[in-house]
């Protein structure tokens, strides 16, 4: 019993040092005036020297914030040493969809993800600097994010999944999920509801190649609204990966999902 535990623990040990260090940083946002957090997983052994690094963007979800992933999926450390890629977890605010708000002047957390963090990354670290060396996913508000951001900006991932995500907005014209002051009033502004609304985007994909990987619980309150993207991409002909696995709206549910989903990106970026 003791050499086990012994063993064990020299186990344990082996993986904690074969863990991605973590970076904690603000970056400043051109487009919001302001300082925002960010957090940025790399491998080990990290190097500018050798290939440059492929990179993940992860976004949380509603009233989460930079550093959920790595709190509520420890393994992402591993992960990044494991597949030597960068992980990113940016600051999406606690409701801004990652939109750039059509009624608010002061949310623009497309242009921020997009463009100001992407290139915040790949000036201060050795980046893959193209489309197919950057992925974009997240959960929930995060899983429509990633896909919102990727439909509309090609030029700068070539991949992207959701886990959990709220694909459609329309949905929940009257729950409790803030989109007002990110959308305006639905009776007002209904047109932003629908222009917003990833399921929507798909038009966008016309003769582009994106490479996507879609999953939700079955027991999930956005299924519905994942079902019905599946249809939409299956009937434009688009390729995708699509799931549904037995779970919930939660992190048990995302904190599984988030492996298969790094794993599909680590063959995206190693394709031939």
């Amino acid at each position: 019993m003791k050499t086990f535990c012994l063993l064990f623990s020299i186990l344990i040990t082996v993986s904690a040092l074969h863990a991605g260090k973590v970076d904690s940083l603000e970056i400043y946002s051109p487009a919001m005036r302001k300082n925002i957090r960010c957090l940025i997983i790399i491998p080990d052994d990290y190097s500018i020297m050798g290939k440059p690094y492929p990179v993940l963007y992860l976004l949380h979800g509603w009233s989460g914030h930079f550093a959920g992933w790595l709190s509520g999926a420890p393994q992402l450390r591993r992960h990044a040493d494991t597949y030597q890629m960068l992980i990113v977890c940016p600051d999406g605010g606690y409701d801004s969809w990652y939109l750039d708000s059509p009624v608010d002047s002061t949310v623009r957390h497309e242009t921020h993800v997009a463009r100001e963090v992407v290139s915040y990354v790949d000036y201060y670290y050795h980046t893959r600097k193209e489309p197919g060396g950057r992925a974009i996913s997240g959960l929930s508000m995060g899983g429509h994010g990633a896909l919102y951001l990727a439909f509309r900006h090609p030029d700068v991932f070539g991949a992207a999944g959701s886990m959990a995500g709220g694909l459609d907005l329309r949905l929940w014209e009257k729950n409790n999920w803030d989109l007002e002051g990110v959308l305006g009033h639905p009776d007002e502004h209904w047109n932003n509801w629908e222009e917003h609304s990833t399921v929507n985007l798909i038009p966008l994909l016309k003769g582009k190649e994106l490479f996507l990987i879609i999953d939700c619980g079955a027991n999930d309150f956005f299924l519905p609204a994942n079902r019905d993207m599946h249809a939409r991409l299956t009937e434009a002909e688009i390729p995708h990966e699509y799931t549904e696995r037995p779970g919930e709206h939660n992190g048990d549910y995302w904190n599984s999902a988030v492996d298969f989903q790094v794993l599909y990106f680590d063959k995206f970026f190693n394709r031939p």
